[in-house]
């Protein structure tokens, strides 16, 4: 399947935030999950990955966070090659990333989880609480509960928060609905779409390509490690191919999302 390329006529011009370009990369030594996967993200854009299972999707954002190997292509963090640093090196560049699971510190109370997003930056550390604590004020006021008490969707609000605590410039999300009931995932949505809105520019691996198609400027659609489509999530829902291939009888939901919007 070749790629597809919709729209986007006015972000040719500008340097995207981050961007990978002709990715292969995989888990083991000659097994790639990622077979020449391209993408960008410019300042101020929310951008939607989605696909079917087995795609790729999960993998390219590991892979631009140095947990995956990159066998060929390179990750531009602006102008900078940041292809297979180290996390931490990215962090500290500006890069953050919340994982599906694993992703808070049970045994620490929310506010040690924030503190542990920062320790590169400890004098920072109040100013940065105080910015958390505005953006997730429900965080604020249970900051020295066990963060393992948290319900899922809370648990996924603590994650961004302390991904957000280094100030990255641009966050990417490994499927943040993913186990959450359709409230808390339209909760986390619009927390997401208000983080972007900070001047954050997110990028979102999705399951949930109905609601990603809604609140997402542009998507990518992964097929067999390759970025198969691109377009906004209007030209997307509306693709014929598309709709046939990954989306059923999405075009008319995203339309509709779009004119009545909840946020």
């Amino acid at each position: 399947m070749t790629e597809q390329q919709t729209g986007g006529t006015a972000t040719e011009t500008r340097t995207p935030v981050v961007e990978a370009r002709d990715l292969v990369a995989g888990y083991l030594p000659g097994v790639n999950i990622l077979n020449g996967c391209s993408l960008q993200a410019f300042p101020g854009e929310m951008i939607g990955i989605i696909g079917p299972n087995g795609a790729g999707k999960s993998t390219l954002l590991k892979a631009m966070f140095g947990l995956v190997k990159v066998h060929s292509g390179s990750v531009l963090l602006g102008d900078r090659d940041i292809t297979n640093l180290r996390t931490n090196q990215l962090v500290e560049m500006g890069v953050g990333f919340v994982p599906q699971t694993n992703n808070v510190f049970p045994s620490l109370s929310i506010e040690e989880n924030l503190r542990m997003g920062l320790f590169l930056r400890p004098r920072k550390v109040r100013e940065r609480l105080d910015a958390m604590w505005d953006l997730f004020p429900v965080l604020h006021d249970r900051r020295n509960q066990s963060a393992g008490a948290l319900s899922g969707g809370e648990r996924q609000s603590l994650a961004m928060a302390r991904a957000l605590m280094m100030e990255p410039s641009v966050l990417l999300l490994d499927e943040p609905s993913a186990g959450l009931s359709p409230v808390r995932q339209d909760e986390t949505f619009l927390r997401t779409r208000r983080i972007n809105k900070t001047g954050v520019c997110v990028v979102m691996v999705e399951q949930n390509a109905r609601r990603c198609l809604q609140i997402c400027d542009r998507g990518y659609v992964l097929d067999q490690g390759r970025d198969a489509y691109t377009g906004t999530g209007r030209e997307l829902a509306n693709d014929p191919k598309v709709i046939e291939l990954y989306l059923g009888t999405l075009a008319k939901d995203v339309d509709d999302a779009r004119d009545h919007p909840s946020a």
